[in-house]
């Protein structure tokens, strides 16, 4: 097995609130931010970690959350400093910090570039303020294009934005605006995801009236049009950039290559190897437990084989582009054999296609992602995992 490329994500999992509709770790803020006791327990955890990556170079580092802009622009300097000192940290990494427009203080970005962020991704999710009140979100449709343009002012042009879709009510004109106002920004990358009612989110004890399949499909289809014609080329399910601006950090992730998970219930992939295999990590979900158990992870395991074809699936199937049959054996260590029949099925019922040694969904394959990935699911495995593995990072 070739080992494949390195990310590091680091998190971060206080918000000021917690959205209803939010399924990830992240805790509301109830007290003080424990920014140095928090930047402690991440210098531990990088060092420890650092030890089964070697000198492996780390293309891409991404902070996430939760709300990583709670944090100063030197907690954030510290936390590179600290992942450099441990890793090897490519010269022209992307780095990419993850903010909420209602958290960052005029001035900030500027701060946070000098920190080493070279990329942001903002959390926007609409520009109808009654939406946004609806979602939980802390921040107005203004705060949103102030930060676009103090991104722009301060060189910091690499920025995505956030949307959402198939919001309660929502039709097309009204999805569409929310593009408009986004292009009108000149982001380098949107995401656009379509709203998910998630079990155990505050959204789910009282679910509201959401568009049907078939409106979300049309406001889905709309939007692409509109992206398409703005020059954003979607490269996966629900990733659109300008060309040159995908995200690298995620692209890591589709091709299921590795990534270390530094930081409160983050998750991380190493490969050891064509004899040991490949490892997930998993550290402690809650905070306060992190911080006094770091670097200590809350769990560690090897990946057995007969989960590595729909754990590979899962992700490079996301991308529009597929991935190269060479690059199956190459990052799972299995025959393309293994998969072969199943492929062959679905190449048959018309969900994915084969062109000569590339792989990947059809336009119907990625409009029912899961049920193509079913094919892959472990027998033995619950239709319920595939639920929760669909919403990883």
């Amino acid at each position: 097995m070739i080992l494949p490329p390195l990310s590091l994500y680091v998190h971060f999992p206080w918000c000021v609130a917690k959205c209803p509709y939010c399924d990830f770790n992240s805790h509301a803020l109830r007290d003080a931010l424990p920014e140095s006791q928090y930047l402690e327990a991440l210098e531990r955890d990088l060092a420890f970690q650092s030890v089964q990556v070697g000198t492996r170079s780390i293309l891409s580092v991404f902070l996430g959350g939760g709300t990583p802009s709670l944090f100063s622009a030197d907690a954030v300097a510290r936390v590179l400093a600290a992942a450099r000192r441990h890793l090897n940290i490519a010269a022209d990494a992307e780095v990419t910090l993850e903010a909420n427009p209602g958290t960052v203080e005029r001035g900030r970005f500027a701060e946070y570039r000098a920190a080493g962020i070279n990329r942001v991704s903002l959390g926007g999710q609409s520009f109808d303020a009654r939406q946004l009140q609806a979602l939980g979100r802390i921040h107005s449709p203004l705060e949103t294009q102030r930060a676009a343009a103090e991104l722009h002012a301060c060189g910091l042009a690499n920025f995505n934005i956030d949307l959402m879709y198939a919001l309660p009510g929502q039709d097309v004109a009204a999805a569409l605006s929310d593009i408009e106002q986004a292009l009108a920004l000149a982001p380098a990358h949107l995401s656009h995801y379509q709203l998910t009612i998630e079990a155990g989110t505050a959204l789910a004890a009282n679910p509201p009236a959401l568009p049907s399949d078939d409106g979300a499909a049309q406001i889905l289809e709309a939007c692409q049009r509109r992206l398409s014609a703005a020059h954003f080329a979607r490269y996966e399910i629900s990733a659109y950039a300008r060309a040159g601006f995908e995200c690298r950090h995620n692209l890591n992730y589709w091709r299921f290559g590795d990534y270390l998970g530094v930081g409160a219930g983050a998750h991380g992939k190493i490969s050891l190897g064509m004899d040991a295999g490949i490892v997930r990590t998993v550290q402690w979900r809650e905070p306060r437990r992190y911080m006094s158990a770091a670097p200590v992870a809350q769990s560690r395991c090897r990946v057995a084989a007969r989960d590595l074809p729909f754990e590979f699936m899962l992700n490079a199937l996301r991308l529009v582009e597929g991935f190269e049959i060479e690059v199956f054996a190459a990052r799972t260590g299995l025959p393309w054999h293994a998969v072969a029949a199943d492929v062959e099925g679905l190449v048959r019922r018309g969900l994915i296609e084969v062109n000569g040694r590339r792989c990947r969904a059809t336009a119907q394959g990625l409009s029912f992602l899961n049920d193509v990935l079913l094919a892959f699911l472990p027998e033995s495995a619950a239709t319920t995992e595939l639920s929760a593995m669909s919403t990883a990072s």
